[in-house]
């Protein structure tokens, strides 16, 4: 069972990385951070997501895809770089969403990028998962990249994060806490996490809501951090 504590962290036993192959979706169902946790501080979620793995199950070739979260970003509803800054419309509707749910989103009209609901219904809160690093499934990722990247680059900046897992606009507003996703504790003790100004926006660019491990060659790209 997954543990909360006062800190936004989340604690409790899990299996080896390898035996997540093997776990059955129930087994993934109890060890997932519970839906409740994504309901709390947008800001401190996105932080803590740092070194949490996140799983995906394909039922079509019973493939588990699995990463550990190594940046984000965090966008809030009083943000002009949020989508939600100007309110509800169908594209975002997801981001007004009770926490625990997915926001995938294209740009540039390709590629597709994947966010983690939070907060409480009607808020609009998100956190943008900008980069992993492969723990299993790799060959997967690949394929479904259609490249042969390394594997600290395969999942490298926010589009290739949601295209090595598969994600399309099909996932929006799916569940992460079970029914093929999941996002579980970190299986180690946390790095040490940079704090910068988030990249690629034009708006509020001064906010200091992007997270990364500062330890992590898969970060897409390091900027100096707070």
């Amino acid at each position: 069972m997954c543990l909360l504590d006062d800190h936004m962290q989340v604690t409790q036993q899990v299996p080896p990385i390898e035996h997540l192959t093997n776990a059955s979706d129930r087994e993934l169902d109890e060890m997932a951070i519970p839906q409740q946790w994504y309901t709390q501080d947008t800001a401190a979620i996105a932080q803590a997501l740092i070194g949490c793995i996140l799983v995906r199950r394909i039922p079509s070739n019973s493939v588990t895809l699995a990463a550990r979260i190594v940046e984000t970003e965090a966008y809030l509803p009083d943000d002009p770089a949020s989508h939600s800054w100007r309110g509800l419309t169908n594209r975002n509707r997801a981001m007004f969403a009770n926490g625990g749910c997915l926001y995938v989103y294209r740009i540039y009209g390709v590629h597709r990028c994947v966010n983690v609901v939070t907060g409480c219904t009607g808020v609009g809160t998100a956190v943008l998962l900008r980069a992993a690093e492969p723990l299993l499934g790799t060959e997967q990722m690949r394929i479904n990249r259609k490249c042969n990247s390394s594997e600290k680059r395969l999942l490298s900046g926010p589009a290739n994060l949601a295209r090595g897992f598969g994600f399309d606009l099909d996932d929006n507003e799916r569940s992460c806490t079970g029914n093929g996703v999941w996002i579980l504790p970190p299986f180690e003790q946390q790095r040490t996490i940079g704090i910068s100004p988030r990249i690629g926006i034009s708006r509020n660019r001064e906010a200091l809501l992007r997270f990364f491990d500062l330890d992590s060659s898969a970060v897409s790209a390091h900027r100096n951090a707070a």
